[in-house]
């Protein structure tokens, strides 16, 4: 994974509404993969560069793999007119869409930028927006003249490159909004007879004193009718003293609303807009009678420490048995953990039996002692979508408990710590070692070991991790020894810098090694550690991921909370399908729903709502690794009911392992069929558009033929389907999530 330390300032779509006009910076660009102080000039003769797309990696645009030095540049007037137009007129913005990884910025040869003003050095990992003030009466700039804009980018693996929404580049004016935004970071609280209601704020980094209207207003995007209408005539804040309002409404459908936040400036007439989604829950409440949960296998080597939590809901205080159990294992009925050794290979049938005051379920289990482990995909949380480099002891603890206290009983079992708490350097015997972040890295496995949980870390292949921290290159089976050593049970193994290492452009056998090599270090610890294959499917990895070693494999580069990151990566899965099965799945990245940031700042996920029900939906089908990538402490309600819906984990965890299958794709929506293993089927019926449709198969199609039984899965309810279809409406970029059986 290439580290991407994103920060955004807005959660979905913010805009003004004023005079001051934009200069599009998407067409035109150039760019040369290589290093040459020469190329920031102005007079530097580009055109035989190739042309560069700036929505796209430099990856997509035949440099496959290339980590190290481009540059971009581009030719562009600066009209005086936007000066004229706007309010203030002393400074101008140059947005630059994402930097990956880092980056410096020359406007006709001078340095205007560099970082993201976050300092350090251009190696180290700094992805994420730019934007760039420059001073109107800055030399650099020329008014009503070609000016050239140059950008130098280092990648440090992954994508790399300059690239991002057509929308985010452009060259404007510094004016009276600049700076404000409403703040909606607020999680929206639920009240009597379905009401939902947040505090919004307007807030500004400037000293301007605003003072005008707030309006708010809420459309149902079914039928574009305004339903709900709010506004005040006192809006008044500035720098350090933020205007607070609460708003509330009441939804008369289980479904999303628009609303839309506008303040306008009583002495200038300018606008500040700001749009976002409402929050709908159809996950039903947890039964007080237990339910037993989770996948119906789980797979350890012989000899190795069995830790398994019986996954149940319901009332506590709760009592759990298990009959069957081979000898050398123990449950403590009273948590409900399993641990010991089992040293014969074997699939033994096990029975759980949970009870409490309200009832009993049992489920039958098999635990399956042999060669092959992660039979179905990893359940868990994985600290860099939230934390990034920032990550620590506290955090990760909080993440553990709140996994146990919230998530563990739906089946949820790692706790993953990802880049950035590695030593600066390793002991004189060659072991690495924790830095101060984590003091007491056995201490905190055996915490989570405590909880039921199991502990994951990461690394790389390469002498230093994408954050710039020690990497296990030469040094392989001292760290599988010492992760066995710490109670370790995943790695996450991220290419980064063994791109130095590499080949330019290194062949099949080329990109297997590193993996391979680290394979054969931890067959040496006599422990099982999940292995999670981070190379952004560089060489078609789901080809030979298992053959090397793999549990999981990356497909893709890294995800980011917007509808075209997500529905990008999971949409073109495909061809990766057919290679998943249980012990060794296709990996598509962490999930981007609840608060991330990328760290140490968070933000709600820019998902709309519902697009997160998409989200979870696609991953379940594709039998992909879940693992949550955002604030375990800070679990809003909405999140929570995503993360518990146990028909829809089933989905993901169903035992025969196969991935969905892209049976239908069009410009307006996909359906994708997943088989599971009591011969029943789930699938999702995506509205790719920016409006309701009605979706449905024909009871007849190849798909529903034989079955006659329907349910909806997010709802846990039957689809009653009188005609000769199966579907229903489907929300903008929406899901209609079903299970079909006979």
């Amino acid at each position: 994974m290439m580290k991407k330390n994103l920060i955004f300032l807005v959660l979905l779509a913010l805009c003004f509404k004023a005079d001051a006009q934009n200069i599009s910076l998407v067409k035109g660009w150039k760019m040369s993969i290589g290093d040459d102080a020469g190329w920031s000039a102005p007079n530097f003769d580009d055109k035989g560069w190739q042309n560069a797309n700036i929505t796209r990696p430099w990856e997509r645009q035949g440099h496959a793999n290339y980590d190290g030095f481009g540059w971009y540049r581009l030719h562009v007037v600066i009209p005086s007119s936007i000066k004229e137009k706007a309010y203030l007129k002393d400074s101008i913005i140059i947005s630059l869409g994402s930097i990956d990884d880092n980056d410096e910025v020359y406007l006709n040869g001078k340095l205007i930028g560099k970082y993201g003003g976050r300092g350090g050095d251009i190696k180290e990992s700094k992805y994420g927006h730019r934007s760039y003030v420059v001073a109107a009466n800055n030399p650099a700039v020329q008014w009503d003249k070609d000016n050239v804009l140059a950008i130098r980018v280092y990648d440090t693996g992954g994508d790399g490159g300059v690239y991002g929404l057509a929308s985010e580049y452009n060259i404007r004016m510094s004016d009276i909004m600049e700076g404000t935004q409403f703040d909606t970071g607020k999680d929206f609280s639920y009240g009597d007879k379905n009401s939902l209601g947040k505090s919004i704020q307007l807030v500004s980094k400037n000293h301007y004193q605003y003072r005008g209207k707030l309006s708010v207003i809420v459309t149902d995007p079914e039928t574009n009718k305004i339903i709900n209408t709010q506004k005040t005539d006192t809006a008044h804040f500035t720098n350090g003293k933020p205007f607070t309002w609460w708003f509330a409404f009441a939804p008369s459908q289980k479904k999303s609303y628009l609303v839309t936040y506008t303040f306008k400036d009583t002495k200038t007439g300018v606008e500040l807009s700001q749009t976002e989604t409402t929050p709908y829950i159809l996950t039903p409440a947890v039964s007080r009678v237990p339910r037993i949960n989770g996948a119906d296998i789980f797979g350890v080597r012989p000899g190795h420490p069995v830790l398994y939590l019986i996954p149940a809901t319901g009332r506590t205080p709760l009592t759990y048995k298990a009959t069957g159990l081979p000898a050398g294992l123990k449950l403590d009925t009273k948590t409900g953990i399993i641990t010991g050794f089992v040293a014969k290979a074997a699939n033994y049938p096990l029975i759980f039996t949970v009870s409490n005051k309200f009832g009993t379920d049992t489920k039958k289990f098999t635990l399956a002692i042999g060669d092959n482990i992660g039979l179905t995909p990893a359940l868990g949380w994985n600290s860099w979508n939230a934390w990034g480099l920032s990550v620590n002891d506290e955090k990760v603890r909080i993440s553990a408990r709140e996994m146990a206290e919230r998530l563990a009983a739906h089946g949820w079992g790692y706790i993953n710590i990802d880049d950035g708490w590695e030593a600066a350097a390793r002991n004189a015997d060659g072991k690495i070692t924790p830095n101060s972040k984590f003091p007491d890295m056995r201490g905190l496995t055996d915490y989570v070991h405590s909880l039921g949980l199991r502990m994951g870390i990461y690394s790389s292949p390469g002498p230093k991790t994408c954050g710039g921290y020690l990497g296990s290159y030469q040094h392989e089976d001292d760290d599988a020894l010492t992760y066995a050593e710490w109670g370790i049970d995943y790695l996450k193994y991220d290419w980064c810098s063994y791109g130095q290492i590499a080949p330019r452009s290194p062949n099949l056998d080329e990109m297997k090694k590193p993996y391979q090599e680290m394979r054969a270090s931890l067959n040496k610890a006599n422990r099982d550690i999940l292995y999670s294959f981070c190379q952004y499917g560089m060489g078609s990895v789901w080809n030979w991921g298992a053959e090397a070693g793999g549990n999981s494999w990356r497909t893709t580069g890294d995800i980011t909370d917007t509808w075209a990151s997500m529905s990008g990566i999971g949409f073109n899965q495909d061809k990766a399908a057919p290679l998943a099965g249980p012990g060794h799945f296709n990996d598509p990245d962490m999930l981007v729903v609840g608060k991330v940031g990328w760290g140490p700042s968070l933000h709600p996920s820019r998902l709309t709502f519902d697009e997160q029900y998409s989200h979870i939906s696609l991953w379940s089908l594709l039998a992909s690794p879940l693992l949550i990538g955002c604030d375990m402490g800070n679990l809003d309600r909405f999140t929570l009911s995503l993360l518990t819906n146990d028909e829809v984990i089933a989905v993901n965890q169903d035992a025969l392992g196969k991935s969905a299958r892209q049976y239908i794709k069009n410009d307006n929506y996909q359906v994708w069929v997943k088989e599971l293993k009591d011969g029943s089927k789930a699938i999702g019926l995506f509205n790719l558009t920016d409006k309701y449709q009605t979706l449905s198969l024909a009871k007849n199609d190849p798909a529903l033929a034989g079955y006659h039984k329907f349910r909806n899965i997010w709802s846990q309810q039957p689809i009653v389907a009188a005609g000769s279809t199966v579907g229903g409406k489907v929300a903008p970029h929406g899901v209609l999530l079903i299970r079909v059986s006979k």
